[in-house]
């Protein structure tokens, strides 16, 4: 026991001097290495190019074509010069530009801003997703290793005690039986211990694991500063972004339904030389001119259709954004409830644990006259232990709730 108490006071001169890392430091390390933000921000600059691209299309074409061809006719055979016409060299600059109404060039923009506007927003979320799970793990791998601290504190405490009691014992004062009990509950506590040293090397694994990182144990992880975000009405919280942009969207996708039912036009020019090098080929140099245009009158209903299905959709949205609006607000007060609650009962359990207190200080003046009864003394160092224990969680969870509240309080822009 010796060897195990001196380990303990080893680990904690070590920790001393250990590096401290706040929970910034582990989000941070999350969001650079998470590789779907990366996806998702490409993702976005991506969309940002093809926007680009879209005007690019827009402006006139421009291609140079160069074609040489010849076709023999060796003693009367090969093709028939009055379709091959024997041979044929042309080289042509070719212009086109296609005409587009003003509301259908922005309709196709802002499709592809909207689609920008979702990715955008999904890396907010996704964002938010990290924060919060990331601060999760944070807390409980905090909680762990602070519950370890001060039942580290505790077990120095019954070890001092358990010494005198050794003493005692061994000037018949107390039972032999008074003795044993008593170790048997210091050597409880051992194992309870080394099961939460174990605890917050696991957690703190997964600390690592979510944020790409690579702690040892030996850190020092500061208290989180948890402070409760003011409460937002639903339609204030990035979650409900994403139900306004399919909204229009879906609007978006009504109008370019009207605008693929108006008529279009494609403009053509070209000029350059174009002969069959058998008459005056040096006159063959010229130009043309035309125009494409393309109207639509019967498409077996086809607009109809989609017109009743994009209504489906907006109506689908309108739905699902009730839904959320409906359980945002619910789910606000129930976290607020529990918040209340485990703030009521940590009132509760610290009264507990002041009662408590004077019990166990009475016991260990009792212990050095020889006149404490071991077993209640046992009875009440196992309730002290408890209740500290449920602190502890209580704790915990209180800040989980504001963890979770915050993340439902969000309104990044």
């Amino acid at each position: 026991m010796r060897n195990l108490l001196l380990f303990f006071t080893t680990l904690i001169s070590f920790a001393s001097f250990s590096q401290k890392r706040e929970v910034s430091f582990f989000i941070e390390k999350a969001l650079l290495n998470t590789a779907l933000l990366n996806d998702l921000n490409n993702q976005s600059r991506s969309l940002s190019i093809d926007s680009l691209l879209y005007k690019a299309n827009l402006k006139p074409q421009l291609t140079a074509n160069l074609l040489g061809y010849y076709a023999p006719v060796i003693n009367n055979f090969g093709y028939d010069t009055a379709i091959s016409n024997g041979q044929n060299v042309s080289a042509v600059v070719g212009f086109s530009q296609r005409i587009f109404g003003k509301s259908q060039k922005n309709n196709q923009l802002a499709a592809i801003s909207l689609l920008k506007d979702k990715v955008d927003i999904n890396t907010k979320i996704t964002k938010n997703d990290i924060v919060k799970a990331v601060r999760l793990q944070y807390i409980v791998a905090f909680s762990d290793n602070n519950q370890f601290l001060n039942l580290q504190k505790q077990f120095g405490l019954l070890n001092s005690e358990l010494e005198i009691l050794k003493k005692f014992t061994q000037k018949s004062i107390y039972k032999q039986t008074d003795y044993l009990l008593f170790l048997s509950t210091v050597k409880q506590q051992e194992l309870i211990l080394l099961q939460m040293k174990y605890q917050f090397e696991n957690d703190l694994a997964v600390l690592n694991y979510l944020s790409g990182t690579n702690e040892k144990a030996a850190i020092v992880l500061a208290q989180p500063e948890m402070e409760l975000k003011p409460l937002l009405a639903p339609e204030s919280s990035i979650y409900n972004q994403q139900f306004e942009i399919d909204s229009i969207s879906i609007q978006n996708q009504k109008e370019n339904i009207a605008n693929n039912y108006k008529p279009s036009v494609l403009l053509l020019a070209d000029a350059g030389y174009n002969s069959t090098l058998i008459a005056q080929p040096y006159k063959n140099f010229g130009s043309s001119l035309g125009f494409n245009l393309s109207i639509p009158i019967y498409d077996g209903n086809q607009r109809k259709l989609q017109t009743t299905k994009n209504a489906l959709a907006l109506e689908t949205s309108r739905a699902y954004k009730k839904q959320f609006e409906r359980q945002f607000k619910q789910q606000q007060e129930q976290l607020v409830l529990k918040l209340s609650q485990n703030e009521m009962i940590n009132e509760q359990l610290q009264t507990q644990l002041k009662i408590n207190k004077t019990l166990l200080d009475a016991f260990n003046k009792l212990l050095v006259t020889g006149n404490a009864s071991i077993p209640d003394f046992v009875i009440s160092l196992a309730n002290s232990l408890s209740i500290t224990n449920t602190i502890a969680q209580n704790n915990t969870e209180g800040l989980l709730l504001i963890n979770e509240l915050n993340y439902w309080n969000t309104n990044e822009k």
